[in-house]
């Protein structure tokens, strides 16, 4: 199959279940909205190592906001049900409180299983930091909030979060001729998924380039480099996948709250990647179905 030009390989990719969050950040100003964002998500590439994987998800007009004032959504991605809340409150804690003129809401729009949503105290627990000068909202919002005095002003938090299940590691590879063709087509796979709702891309700029596999060489590590990948191993090693003229490779992973909007945004992706000269083919990471028990071919995502 080919698109624009480009084959498109006849594979799929391999994605797998998680828990998700997704919390409405507002502040005086979109500047202030989105700093709160970006410090938020920091550190949320990957769960090998990270606590979550987290990323914006869309900006939001304060028309559309509890408060009245401009606000960002993000998404937490964590494999542990029982880490939810924790996580929640190590991040909205260390860096939306503490950040200038926020407030906190919960943002949660459907998941992969609706039936199965369940609560996170947020607001109901960092409301203790107000010790004992914290007040209970009444009358304001259609749900609990706290104030929490603070030096400039109050803090503004919902009790109660929602969380859901959804699903991590959507992902396809943009493999090109060079690196400035492959990652002017990876910016344009995630510009084109940008304001698409209740998915993100939480590699830096919404992109891999240390894409890995499973296992390693070191027995004290569970993952390594994705080296069948790696342009300048193709002469070095006997399982490269890569073919000649094939000089990069950028991954674009993608978590979200249900199937149909992972394979939108693969969609979407794919075919802004595809536009752009000098990429050569659009392929997709799996493990042979041993990962994840969801599958998405890219030839059934209706690319046009």
């Amino acid at each position: 199959m080919e698109l624009n030009g480009v084959e498109i390989e006849d594979t799929y990719c391999e994605a797998f279940g998680g828990f998700f969050a997704r919390i409405l950040i507002t502040a005086k100003n979109e500047k202030w909205a989105r700093i709160a964002a970006q410090v938020t998500t920091g550190y949320g590439t990957s769960t090998i190592h990270c606590d979550a994987e987290a990323a914006i998800d869309v900006m939001v007009p304060a028309d559309k906001t509890p408060d009245k004032r401009p606000g960002v959504i993000v998404m937490f991605f964590i494999q542990d049900k029982k880490q939810v809340g924790t996580i929640l409150m190590n991040r909205l804690g260390q860096c939306v409180l503490t950040c200038p003129t926020t407030a906190c809401f919960d943002a949660l729009k459907g998941s992969l299983e609706p039936e199965k949503e369940f609560e996170a105290k947020i607001g109901a627990n960092l409301r203790y930091f107000g010790d004992k000068y914290e007040e209970k909202l009444e009358g304001v919002y259609p749900f609990e909030a706290w104030k929490i005095p603070v030096m400039d002003g109050e803090f503004i938090i919902q009790s109660i979060a929602k969380a859901g299940k959804g699903i991590a590691g959507g992902n396809f590879l943009i493999i090109s001729k060079d690196q400035d063709s492959g990652l002017e087509a990876a910016e344009k796979a995630i510009e084109a998924i940008k304001d698409l709702e209740n998915v993100i891309a939480p590699f830096p700029g919404g992109i891999a380039r240390s894409g890995s596999k499973v296992g390693s060489q070191y027995s004290f590590l569970g993952a390594s480099t994705n080296d069948p990948l790696c342009p300048t191993l193709k002469s070095k090693i006997e399982n490269s996948l890569l073919k000649e003229g094939d000089e990069c490779v950028y991954e674009i992973i993608l978590d979200g709250a249900t199937e149909d909007v992972i394979k939108k945004a693969m969609k979407l992706g794919i075919e802004a990647a595809v536009k752009v000269p000098g990429v050569r083919r659009i392929s997709a990471g799996n493990y042979g179905g041993k990962l994840g028990k969801f599958q998405y071919k890219l030839h059934d995502l209706g690319l046009s």
